[in-house]
């Protein structure tokens, strides 16, 4: 059982800042930070800031580390459904990929009535919404429950600070936002990713209920995925074990998500009205295990938690210089 003492330590190493004034074009996501060499390849660094309902709340220990290694076993593990922007993997955190063409919208996949933001489909039905990004749904499904098919819902990519904004696969064809055979290409693309997620999930005891892609275009107009594939934040992931009985309780399923977040966030404010509240120590400690735990039975791999007498930051400056030594 950690201490007081130990947990505001952890929290205190956690890696807010990953700025590296060495590294050209720099820019800060909500979570990660990158850099465009001139090379042509792009330098990811995930950190441990927390973002939902577009806003960056606070940061939790180990979630950087957490989001690029299972990432990284997911690119792998699907690298031959679609090629991938990894290059090099230089630290826990850090990912060198190649700088691609980023196509505009990012490609959601559900197989569930679920969510809590305002892009996600329960909340539109629960208003009384019955077609959703041109899909038509029946009268008198509940939440959480499975949907009839896997469905593809995409949406606009947003500035930092805006949101994304629901778009159907007819408006991206009729305003030109991407051609006819690069939507068909995604969109096979992300079923067969999804496919893929859902059977590995299943074999390691969870459900992956929906989860988001983003595509871009390598130097040869090669439709690439790139970012991040099925991490607990791009992503929801249920225990299958207590699915049903939760479903049939009316309780919210065991997840091992941002979700968990999500819904501790919105019991307590409406996140897109009211001031959020600060997230105790204790909160975010029970997120971050949430999170390992996640990795651990998708990979099936112990985490290996970083050594506290080093500074997360400092490790990953260490590791930049032996990979980029020209930089540093």
């Amino acid at each position: 059982m950690n201490t007081s003492a130990q947990i505001q330590h952890i929290i205190d190493n956690c890696l807010r800042d990953a700025s590296f004034p060495q590294l050209p074009n720099h820019e800060q996501g909500k979570v990660r930070d990158s850099y465009s060499l001139e090379d042509g390849r792009r330098v990811m660094i995930s950190s441990d800031r927390q973002s939902a309902f577009d806003q960056v709340l606070s940061a939790v220990p180990y979630k950087g580390q957490v989001l690029n290694q299972v990432a990284q076993f997911w690119f792998e593990a699907t690298a031959d459904i679609c090629p991938n922007h990894i290059l090099d993997v230089p630290d826990p955190n850090v990912v060198i990929g190649k700088d691609l063409d980023m196509l505009p919208i990012e490609m959601v996949v559900r197989d569930y009535m679920t969510g809590s933001t305002e892009t996600s489909i329960w909340p539109m039905y629960q208003r009384g919404e019955r077609v959703l990004y041109g899909h038509r749904f029946p009268e008198g499904l509940v939440k959480n429950q499975k949907l009839p098919k896997t469905i593809i819902t995409p949406t606009t990519k947003a500035a930092q600070g805006e949101h994304d904004a629901p778009i159907t696969a007819e408006q991206i064809l009729q305003q030109n936002v991407l051609t006819h055979e690069q939507w068909q290409d995604v969109s096979e693309k992300s079923l067969a990713l999804f496919a893929r997620g859902r059977q590995i999930a299943a074999e390691n005891g969870l459900i992956l209920v929906d989860t988001k892609y983003e595509f871009g275009l390598d130097e040869n107009g090669i439709i690439t995925i790139a970012d991040e594939i099925h991490t607990p934040d791009s992503s929801r992931f249920w225990i299958a074990s207590s699915y049903d009985d939760r479903l049939a309780q009316g309780q919210e399923p065991e997840s091992l998500d941002k979700e968990f977040l999500r819904l501790w966030i919105s019991g307590r404010c409406d996140p897109y009205k009211d001031p959020i509240p600060e997230i105790p120590a204790d909160t975010l400690i029970e997120f971050s295990e949430k999170y390992i735990r996640l990795y651990e039975q998708v990979t099936g791999k112990r985490f290996q938690k970083p050594d506290v007498s080093q500074s997360v930051r400092s490790r990953i400056q260490g590791n930049l210089a032996t990979a980029l030594p020209d930089y540093f």
